[in-house]
């Protein structure tokens, strides 16, 4: 049986429902070889989760998620990965994030209030369980107070952009995340490419850009990648010299449809991928 991996998840730190320890106990029942922890805009679970990892044997691969600013019709995140999660200056650029994130919460709060939805900042504490506080905890909580009848819902009338509760994040550039990530001692690579929401060509220019700017590899294998884009990732990875990534962006049962290192069932990102990876990035250690 092939040696899987992911590279892509979600715990309690941000807006998963595992907490860092519990997912790398559920990547080792699933038998995976490896697994990196990419919370979004925080790296509060890296040190538990990896410390269970040297537990189990489980190859783990400490990073995080970054929302970057993006003129495009989708969104662009991108992964750092193998940092340094003591590095003070990635600690501040992180701090700086979650700061405006809780500026941002607040004011989301309050126009959903505004629209006489009874929602409580105890009530979404209670829902993130010690964890950054965020949309997906808001979409929950709708959910449960009967407003509305499940998560695409909360999204389509009232958290989605452009919608009457929604207010824009607070992101870093391009430049200034692949620069951080980079300072930690770590390498970046480009998440689910399939929602930047360009055509092929657009894409390609793009992700060129960002290669540009420090880029090191491109998320291949995702679990909304179908087998025709998945092989549109690979090629333009091959052309622009970039290595690949690949990951389930596993949130527990905040997106139950997902499942660790599988995705909606089809996803398989061969340990080779991992193996390639931490390859690079020993070499950019010079070790």
């Amino acid at each position: 049986m092939e040696a899987l991996v992911d590279l892509h998840t979600h715990s309690t730190a941000s807006d998963g429902t595992f907490s860092p320890e519990d997912l790398i106990r559920l990547a080792y029942k699933k038998g995976l070889k490896a697994l990196a922890l990419t919370d979004h805009d925080t790296i509060s679970g890296l040190e538990m989760a990896e410390k269970e990892a040297q537990k189990l044997g489980l190859d783990f691969v400490p990073g995080v998620e970054i929302s970057i600013k993006f003129e495009g019709p989708g969104h662009c995140h991108l992964l750092g990965y193998f940092i340094d999660y003591r590095h003070q200056g990635l600690l501040k650029t992180l701090a700086r994030l979650h700061e405006a994130r809780e500026k941002r919460n607040i004011q989301m709060v309050a126009k959903l209030k505004a629209l006489g939805i009874s929602i409580s900042w105890e009530e979404l504490e209670k829902i993130a369980g010690g964890g950054e506080i965020g949309r997906p905890h808001m979409a929950k909580l709708l959910v449960q107070k009967g407003v509305v009848k499940d998560f695409d819902e909360a999204f389509e009338k009232f958290l989605g952009k452009g919608k009457p509760a929604y207010v824009p994040k607070a992101r870093l550039t391009a430049e200034e995340a692949i620069r951080i990530i980079g300072e930690a001692g770590g390498i970046t690579s480009l998440a689910h490419p399939y929602y930047l929401g360009l055509s092929r060509e657009e894409t390609r220019a793009y992700v060129t850009s960002l290669k540009e700017k420090g880029l090191a590899a491109l998320e291949a294998y995702y679990t909304d990648h179908d087998e025709e884009y998945t092989t549109f990732c690979l090629q333009m990875a091959k052309d622009l010299d970039l290595l690949v990534s690949g990951g389930s962006d596993f949130h527990g049962a905040n997106k139950p449809e997902i499942e660790l290192g599988r995705g909606k069932g089809q996803l398989a990102v061969p340990y080779e991928v991992y193996e390639k990876l931490y390859q690079y990035w020993k070499s950019r250690k010079g070790q």
